[in-house]
């Protein structure tokens, strides 16, 4: 393995790859975290809508709402909606490109915030009316401790009412029906896998570290196995 990477993204139709370490995911967890909370206010219970692909800033956004207590409706680039017709949402995470586009339903949100999914966490140069890029709103928080509130297994993870303990041990299933486990490099190609179950908490619940692949280069496969110690592959 070439790095001590917990989350590595490529993206073979750029040519990207960005690695963050144990310490670097868990600041921008931290980060995002505070940003809900101090910044917005929110936390156990509020209600968040995340319409993002499978990407490293997608991990920090899901991770700092879970780490807040929030409830959250994961929305993929594919995949519908969970949020119940009317339910309030209190701050939605947004694509760029997924903004004014008709054939999407974007979801209002209190607080809005929208990611361009640059290479190495840019701002996004071009922000639509009533939203906030969020790697901007993100550092001023970056190296903050965010609040800590007592963590309640029972409260809901998702909007269909799966509580954290539910959740957790869903992940943990997830993980072992795919055979990770500890230790485990996983390589994901983000085309087949969108739901942060297998993607993203799957893996982490065993102690596993990730390689997502976007826009996956078969012929790089052999490669990009060898070179960075991959174990399990999830097609």
């Amino acid at each position: 393995m070439t790095s001590g990477d917990l989350l590595t993204y490529y993206d073979d139709r750029t040519g990207e790859r960005f690695g963050l370490t144990p310490g670097e995911l868990g600041a921008w967890t931290a980060a995002t975290s505070a940003l809900l909370t101090e910044g917005c206010g929110l936390g156990p219970g509020d209600t968040a809508a995340v319409l993002l692909p499978p990407h490293w800033q997608t991990a920090a956004v899901l991770l700092g709402a879970w780490s807040a207590g929030m409830r959250l409706s994961i929305r993929g680039w594919a995949t519908a909606g969970l949020t119940p017709a009317g339910d309030p949402l209190d701050v939605t995470f947004v694509e760029r490109r997924r903004v004014g586009n008709w054939l999407d339903e974007v979801p209002d949100g209190r607080h809005q915030f929208v990611l361009g999914l640059a290479p190495h966490g840019e701002a996004t140069g071009d922000v639509p009316p009533g939203y906030r890029d969020y790697t901007s709103s993100l550092r001023p928080y970056l190296g903050v401790h965010p609040p800590r509130h007592e963590f309640q297994e029972h409260l809901p993870a998702v909007a269909d009412g799966t509580t954290y303990r539910e959740y957790a041990q869903t992940a943990a299933a997830v993980a072992e029906r795919n055979g990770i486990r500890s230790g485990d490099r996983v390589l994901i190609d983000t085309a087949e896998q969108e739901q942060p179950l297998i993607w993203l908490l799957g893996p982490l619940s065993v102690g596993a570290s990730i390689v997502l692949c976007a826009h996956l280069d078969a012929s790089l496969l052999d490669d990009r196995i060898a070179r960075e110690g991959i174990t399990q592959v999830l097609r």
